[in-house]
């Protein structure tokens, strides 16, 4: 029997229990009709899935490392993440330890249009957490336009009076100490020595370097309040005269020492290796003669001497899209279009005629309103008490719920995506999502001097005559399910890439 174990999360604490009873309980039912075995489950209470930032999340992920279930299974797959790339990440770990993510109102099916199927949910899903973050956005702008305390922590030298931001005329004068010193030119640390000689504390606690230059950089203190673009100037009562701060603020950042390093994303992490010695391949950055950042990919074996590997450095930049256009035009190619959009619709219009979230809706509705008719018999009876009393309430309620819910479902079967939705979708995603496409579609990159090696995910091995093989380098290229194999898809140098971009791959 295969085993599962399900994790379930609501967002906000204005939800309660019920609304993870009601996500176990469908995951249960789940379960049963699908012969699943449950064995455990994670919680995350009043926790948002914007980010993986969440305790039993991350416990169910170490946990799968295990390898003691088969599926992790959720309500929807915006109970998992809303954030597709953390999706994408979180999956990959599952996937690697042989763990499946099963959503039980979303009919998923095991093929590659399940996989843009699912990409297509997971957007959604971003979508909703992005239009209400950006709600509250909105009100918040408001709140800032008319001056008014946000929330949070409350800066030093200042104090709430109702809803709004005043001057804490004691912390004040530190402040404007502060201030004055460092513009004379005192240290630091002599202006925190005379202060914990004076017995003036920070928060309780003797002022320390980092708090000292905070108050010195925050733009705050003269009376201006930035987010993003937008400029507050009606929130914070001005402190520090505009001339002053300018000559602290120029100042601190003259005598700041250290420089922030430049991240980059290196969408190959994890997946290439050196085609000679089997290492991975690391991403590094350099600069060059005339002062420019590069980023490059470089051998383990050879960067720690792991072995005597002599595989030069690879561009970043020039790789990823050697690697990213090549997956594209396998995956836009005709024949995989056409069949992908088809299925598609196939899928859309059987979603639409079984529904399965529609049937649960209902089926509960059914419930419910047996359960409603049994309580109000008990009452013709005379069969009343407290209880009775509350439960016949949350029925009523319950029962207005699924109503709402069912009335929902059935809109959405109102909006269908035309043919032509899909393909622009199909088209846009591929161009536009390499983080997802990368982590979706390929499995290993080897890369040698004079030719790379692409592992595409794929179920089934296949020789160039369409007959099953249990090579491991059949040539190719398949694009079937997320079952993890490896079909290796090669060209020359002269193929489909001019000698001059293959040579431009190297340092």
């Amino acid at each position: 029997m295969k085993t599962a174990v399900i994790y379930a999360r609501y967002s906000s604490d204005s939800q309660s229990e019920q609304s993870i009873e009601g996500q176990l309980r469908v995951c249960e039912e789940y379960a049963q009709r699908n012969n699943i075995l449950i064995l455990n489950t994670y919680i995350d209470r009043a926790m948002t899935g914007t980010n993986d930032n969440r305790p039993d999340f991350q416990r169910m992920i170490k946990d799968s490392s295990r390898k003691e279930w088969n599926y992790v299974l959720v309500y929807k797959l915006d109970r998992f993440s809303r954030n597709k790339y953390e999706t994408a990440i979180h999956k990959k770990t599952l996937r690697d330890n042989g763990v499946k993510l099963l959503s039980a109102m979303e009919n998923i099916p095991d093929t590659p249009e399940g996989i843009i199927l699912e990409s297509l949910l997971e957007g959604m899903n971003q979508y909703y957490s992005a239009e209400l973050a950006q709600k509250v956005s909105r009100g918040m702008r408001e709140t800032r336009r008319k001056g008014l305390y946000q929330g949070g922590g409350v800066l030093y030298g200042y104090k709430i009076e109702g809803r709004k931001i005043v001057i804490d005329e004691n912390a004040a004068e530190v402040v404007r100490y502060l201030y004055t010193e460092y513009a004379k030119g005192e240290y630091v640390r002599n202006i925190i020595a005379t202060l914990t000689e004076r017995g003036i504390y920070y928060k309780g606690k003797p002022f320390v370097r980092n708090s000292v230059y905070n108050i010195l950089r925050n733009e705050k203190y003269s009376g201006v309040y930035k987010h993003g673009e937008e400029v507050v100037d009606n929130m914070y009562p001005r402190i520090i005269d505009g001339e002053l701060f300018e000559q602290v603020r120029k100042k601190v950042n003259a005598n700041k020492y250290g420089k922030s390093s430049v991240k980059a994303d290196f969408l190959l992490r994890g997946k290439l290796y050196c085609g000679y010695c089997g290492q991975p391949m690391h991403g590094e950055s350099g600069t060059t003669r005339n002062g420019t950042r590069i980023y490059y990919y470089k051998c383990n074996g050879r960067k720690k001497r792991i072995n005597d590997c002599k595989k030069e450095m690879v561009r970043k930049e020039v790789i990823e899209d050697i690697v990213i256009n090549a997956t594209v035009e396998k995956l836009c190619s005709p024949e995989n279009i056409d069949r992908i959009v088809k299925e598609l619709l196939q899928i859309q219009a059987q979603r639409i005629k079984e529904n399965s979230i529609l049937s649960v809706l209902i089926k509960q509705q059914r419930q419910t309103e047996t359960a409603l008719n049994n309580l109000v018999s008990a009452v013709e009876r005379g069969i009343i008490s407290n209880s009775t009393n509350k439960r016949l309430h949350e029925l009523e309620r319950q029962q207005e719920q699924l109503e709402r819910q069912i009335l929902i479902e059935r809109s959405k079967q109102a909006v269908q995506l035309k043919e032509s939705d899909i393909r622009e979708f199909y088209g846009q995603a591929l161009k536009s999502e390499p983080k997802m496409l990368i982590s979706s579609f390929i499995r290993k990159i080897k890369l040698f001097d004079d030719k790379i090696e692409v592992y595409f995910n794929s179920p089934i091995r296949t020789s160039p005559d369409g007959e099953t093989s249990d090579d491991d380098n059949p040539s190719g290229f398949l694009f079937y399910s997320e079952t993890i194999d490896m079909v290796t898809f090669k060209w020359a140098r002269t193929q489909a890439y001019t000698i001059k971009a293959l040579l431009e791959l190297f340092i």
